[in-house]
């Protein structure tokens, strides 16, 4: 019933949106030959045609957060661009619909309901996960192949992590780690590669992100026998953390864990180190980009678990091809998962072309989430995907620190 009453207010501000003619701004990405405007229009074409395959990549390309999801745009356009020129599939031309959500539930379910009505056959995104999940429940409804660069949360795919009987989405997939696995990676890395016994947990009471994070850490610590010390919390929106950090430095562990963003993180970092820490931080995916936030002096030894290795040698086609595309280097991991979220869902899409069937019906849905929980060990550019039961991928972690200000790539890393 609450997804029913959900979607038939998605609907009301829908048609109400549509009573008032008014169509919003450009979604501000900086998108290569598929821009397109917040109707949902493409910039050279109507409807689809039997030349085209037409996708929706729906996410936060203004507002808060927007440095998540323009490169998530630009990652994912990146690749359908490439794949066209190259012929696209089946001899078709994937053809993107776009929308900004920024960031909010209702209108990423608002922008579906206008790509359903542009005649879409599959969506990327949502990129935060609170629109994810909210837009995740509307496609799970009609069965429409969904995939994210950049949700973390198990809420994503699975209906009801507390319970497991309530099932998964089995539409709905993603190409970065999910928040548990993270906790459990950074645990074992502390004690495989520090050594480490003690440890503190500071992290953002609140946020899926940042508690799924955590528990993943604590239970992990609580197998390897790493006693946590000290577990501090702060308020979204907080930029004080002197009492937090004098509190964990009085502890002394060390390692501290912080799973939350960077802006945050660097504030708290460097407040920690004038209240005396000596702790090596540890973080999650939303670290990067850390190393503008904090001195270098603070942030050396600082270690984080990303899906992306800036600067290899499976990633240099990419980024020459990004920059060369958007004028600036690829600003964070957003950009490279978006990459392999297209190409993920790209080759779903020439499962179901290679079957004869027709785009946008039920069928051809079916096939293309088929071949996507499928695949194993399909190659992308940050690692080789393989799906479990839950629709999350199995690859291994890059380790990523903090030296001499540059975040700098060190290994690969799985406790498995």
């Amino acid at each position: 019933m609450k997804k029913f009453l959900a979607l038939l207010l998605a609907v009301a501000m829908t048609l109400a949106l549509v009573a008032c003619g008014g169509n919003g701004a450009n979604n501000g990405a900086n998108n290569g030959g598929n821009s397109t405007n917040n109707s949902g229009e493409s910039a050279d074409s109507g409807d689809a045609s039997g030349d085209t395959i037409k996708i929706a990549i729906i996410g936060n390309t203004t507002g808060d957060y927007a440095q998540y999801g323009i490169p998530v745009s630009n990652g994912a356009n990146l690749y359908i661009d490439q794949l066209n020129a190259n012929g696209g599939i089946n001899g078709k031309q994937v053809e993107v619909v776009e929308y900004d959500d920024k960031g909010d539930g209702v209108e990423a379910v608002n922008a579906f309901n206008l790509a359903m009505d542009q005649g879409i056959t599959a969506v990327i995104g949502s990129v935060l996960t609170g629109p994810t999940i909210t837009l995740a429940d509307a496609t799970y409804e009609v069965n429409m192949p969904q995939i994210s660069a950049s949700a973390t949360a198990q809420g994503v795919t699975q209906i009801d992590p507390e319970d497991e009987s309530a099932g998964i989405r089995t539409n709905v997939f993603r190409s970065c780690f999910i928040d548990p696995f993270q906790g459990q990676t950074m645990a074992h890395y502390a004690a495989d590669k520090l050594s480490a016994t003690t440890a503190a947990i500071l992290y953002e009471s609140g946020s899926d992100y940042s508690e799924g994070c955590m528990n993943g850490f604590v239970e992990a610590c609580g197998e390897l026998g790493i006693e946590i010390v000290a577990t501090e919390a702060f308020a979204t929106g907080d930029k004080d953390f002197n009492a937090q950090m004098t509190k964990i430095a009085a502890a002394n562990p060390d390692v501290v864990f912080m799973p939350f963003y960077y802006s945050e993180a660097g504030l708290a970092i460097t407040q920690g180190r004038q209240a005396g820490l000596t702790a090596t931080i540890l973080g999650a995916d939303g670290f990067g980009g850390i190393k503008d936030y904090a001195s270098a002096e603070d942030l050396e030894g600082t270690v984080y678990g990303s899906g992306y290795a800036p600067g290899t040698e499976s990633v240099a086609q990419f980024e020459a091809d990004y920059e060369e595309t958007y004028g600036e280097a690829v600003p964070n991991m957003f950009a490279p998962l978006a990459y392999d979220a297209a190409m993920l869902l790209c080759e779903g899409l020439k499962a179901a072309e290679e079957q004869g069937l027709t785009a946008g019906s039920d069928e051809y849905k079916q096939a293309v989430i088929d071949a996507i929980a499928s695949m194993n060990g399909v190659e992308g550019i940050t690692g080789s995907y393989t799906f479990d039961e839950y629709n999350n991928p199995e690859k291994s972690v890059a380790m990523i620190q903090l030296q001499d200000g540059v975040e700098a790539f060190t290994e690969f890393y799985s406790f498995n």
